[in-house]
């Protein structure tokens, strides 16, 4: 199956999050470890649940994409469907 700009952009947007999510919890904890390791814990899943939302963003858009496309697969149909029986 071949992929558009669209999906392409995404995917490559959504491996980069994870990535950004990864290595920024992974710096967020060695940057608070100073202040405790509960508090610095702490401070990291909020880190992780706050970037999460960027990923939930992202896989909306991808979601919304195809939920358009079939609309519009759909809405040609009925439009066929529609020409038979007027005419």
């Amino acid at each position: 199956m071949r992929k558009d700009k669209f999906d392409r952009i995404i995917s490559f947007l959504l491996g980069s999050s994870w990535a950004i999510i990864i290595f920024g919890a992974l710096i967020t904890f060695k940057t608070f470890v100073f202040l405790g390791l509960i508090l610095s814990l702490l401070i990291t899943s909020l880190y992780v649940f706050i970037t999460l939302f960027l990923v939930l963003t992202l896989d909306s858009f991808s979601v919304k994409r195809r939920t358009l496309e079939e609309s519009e697969k759909q809405t040609k149909l009925l439009e066929k469907i529609y020409a038979k029986h007027v005419k």
